[in-house]
């Protein structure tokens, strides 16, 4: 056979062979690397990008993503320290960065995404449940995920996976549980609502009590300046009436007896007296 024969044979196999679905060529994407599996043990691992050649109906080619990946889990539950059951959904960021090792433990890419699940979500259940559900929803969640990133690394490295970074995007409670705490919260406000009241109460009854008794201290301490006041003048008037007296007796008696005669008379008033009574002793008089 001439060459131009062979050449024309050769195209016709390969054009059957591509009617066939079976070409011998193939090509790795600068996004993937490609793993060639001849009768299912892997001869090459190709990590450059280009068109590669292998043998039809005995060689497959089987193909890793090389770049970034996300991972996002359903929801799963989770058991805190305090007995708390969490609703989780976690997500992480993975990479491969040994298919050779990959495609030996998991034969494919969706193979060892679900081995991914199970190590993150083991390692999520046990650090979680040794924390607390406000430790792990308020106050320490950034320190546990690095916790669980770490751990999940060293386990998925053994098998050809980097695991770069792994987040809590979620995380709730049961159904079932929401209305058992939402109403402990409402006790638990209640409660507190009530704390507040009675201490306003109280609070305000001492002011109400240290009012009354600042009150009643101002009141006996105006009497006592009332008193010691009246007191005073009654004394000054007792010394001018005495005074008085000891000039002229007589003349006190009858100034003092028009000032009765002054006010027993004043507004028609009637009084029932004996005529030999002493009050009208002036009157008599002529």
């Amino acid at each position: 056979m001439t060459k131009q024969g062979l050449m024309i044979a050769l195209l016709v196999v390969v054009g059957g062979l591509f009617v066939l679905g079976a070409s011998p060529l193939f090509i790795v994407d600068i996004t993937q690397n490609a793993i060639v599996v001849e009768l299912g043990k892997p001869k090459r691992n190709l990590t450059e990008p280009g068109l590669y050649v292998k043998v039809p109906f005995i060689q497959e080619v089987t193909y890793f993503d090389k770049r970034l990946l996300d991972y996002d889990s359903d929801a799963q539950d989770v058991i805190t320290q305090d007995k708390k059951t969490l609703l989780l959904d976690n997500f992480a960021k993975w990479r491969i960065t040994d298919p050779l090792k990959v495609y030996q433990n998991f034969q494919s890419q969706r193979g060892a995404l679900q081995r991914l699940h199970d190590i993150i979500y083991s390692e999520l259940r046990v650090e979680l449940g040794r924390h607390d559900l406000l430790e792990i929803v308020a106050t320490g969640r950034h320190d546990l995920m690095k916790i669980v990133t770490q751990r999940s690394n060293e386990k998925a490295s053994v098998y050809g996976i980097e695991i770069q970074d792994v987040r809590i995007k979620r995380a709730d409670l049961p159904e079932q549980n929401e209305k058992a705490v939402f109403a402990r919260m409402q006790a638990e406000r209640e409660r507190q609502a009530k704390q507040y009241r009675a201490e306003g109460a109280e609070e305000a009854q001492k002011i109400r009590s240290e009012a009354e008794k600042d009150r009643e201290i101002i009141l006996a301490q105006a009497y006592k300046e009332s008193e010691e006041l009246r007191g005073a003048g009654d004394a000054k008037a007792f010394k001018v009436y005495a005074d008085a007296y000891r000039q002229d007796p007589k003349f006190f008696e009858f100034t003092r007896s028009m000032e009765a005669y002054k006010r027993a008379f004043k507004d028609k008033s009637t009084m029932v007296l004996s005529p030999d009574s002493e009050f009208f002793r002036y009157l008599k008089q002529r």
